[in-house]
């Protein structure tokens, strides 16, 4: 489950790296719900096409989705201290090379999801900034029990943008920085790049 949602996200991150930036003036909660049902409903639609092509998946997602993901942001959050004195071309090698390790490797995965499972969200509440607002979501198994699926977003130039999500509690940047960043303090974040690339590093979720 948890990898999948991850997919889900990096896919849509994919497709920010390379389109032309637009400002996106919606709030953060209406971007999940609108991502959520128009993935869910392209997969519903044209499921036995991606499952044939899956690189018409990619494509489409790489296409229509607008950016959700702030991958340099989450980058620099997954390397800690440990990007400290790194260039802004280093950390942008880095992070379009954790997007692409990640998308190729749950590729197939977006493909397990079930369409007709229910995505809540759910209405903002707390002490939400332009730093950090969160947006919870619950997402209802077959069993009838709920997996809480929470997003963190902050404003930025192009608009509210996603930095990070948490999976029953466990975050996807303090997962992958406690398995990263040790790595980069010891061979250097080239390396590490290269090695991602290369898939020589084997990430956990």
């Amino acid at each position: 489950m948890k990898k999948l949602i991850i997919l889900l996200l990096i896919s849509l991150a994919s497709g920010s790296l390379f389109a032309v930036p637009v400002a996106d003036t919606r709030m953060p909660d209406v971007i999940v719900q609108e991502a959520t049902q128009y993935i869910l409903t392209s997969l519903d639609d044209r499921y036995e096409e991606f499952a044939r092509h899956p690189e018409r998946l990619n494509e489409l997602v790489n296409k229509d989705m607008l950016p959700l993901i702030d991958t340099e942001y989450s980058a620099r959050l997954i390397l800690g201290r440990a990007g400290r004195g790194a260039t802004p071309e280093q950390i942008s090698e880095f992070a379009v090379a954790m997007s692409d390790n990640l998308l190729n490797r749950y590729a197939e995965g977006l493909l397990e999801i079930q369409t007709d499972q229910k995505v809540e969200v759910l209405p903002l509440k707390g002490k939400n900034t332009e730093k950090l607002t969160r947006v919870r979501t619950r997402l209802t198994l077959d069993t009838g029990s709920q997996v809480p699926i929470d997003f963190a977003f902050r404003k930025t130039d192009l608009g509210w943008k996603a930095f990070d999500i948490t999976i029953e509690g466990i975050s996807y940047v303090m997962t992958y920085r406690n398995q990263i960043s040790p790595r980069v303090m010891a061979e250097g974040i080239d390396k590490v790049t290269a090695d991602i690339r290369a898939g020589n590093i084997e990430l956990e979720e």
